[in-house]
């Protein structure tokens, strides 16, 4: 959305719209800006969420792996949970036998990894970026 629309949108005009959004920017808030792709446009018809499980969780042991999954370009997100799982990956991948090829050639190969679980994405009903913010509870400058 330009910044005119957007000025249009919260009821000013577009300068002092561009600053805050500028302020929000350099305060933190606003990390970035992409673009919705349509994976499957792009043949990438496979989702899969990997529940991966490291042999030791010491910090250094944690940072190495989220270093090397940061250099795996299918893997479009990684968290760190508690419980069972150590981490969880989302991997993308065209089919199922290229997740395969990923899943024996990389990941369970990674050092400090104990086992990995594999589950499928179906389909997807929603997909939200960011948090949700109460726009009434937002300070009107």
């Amino acid at each position: 959305m330009t910044n005119v629309e957007l000025a249009k949108r919260a009821g000013i005009s577009a300068p002092p719209c561009l600053r805050r959004v500028r302020a929000l920017e350099d305060a933190g808030y606003i990390k970035g800006y992409h673009a919705s792709i349509e994976p499957d446009a792009l043949g990438y018809g496979v989702t899969v969420f990997a529940h991966v499980g490291l042999v030791s969780q010491a910090e250094g042991d944690l940072k190495a792996f989220e270093d090397l999954v940061g250099t795996w370009p299918e893997v479009r997100e990684a968290h760190m949970l508690a419980g069972e799982t150590d981490f969880l990956l989302k991997v993308v991948a065209t089919d199922w036998d290229s997740y395969h090829k990923f899943l024996t050639t990389k990941l369970t190969t990674a050092p400090n990894v104990s086992h990995v679980k594999s589950a499928l994405a179906i389909r997807s009903s929603k997909y939200a970026v960011g948090v949700p913010i109460d726009v009434d509870a937002v300070d009107e400058d």
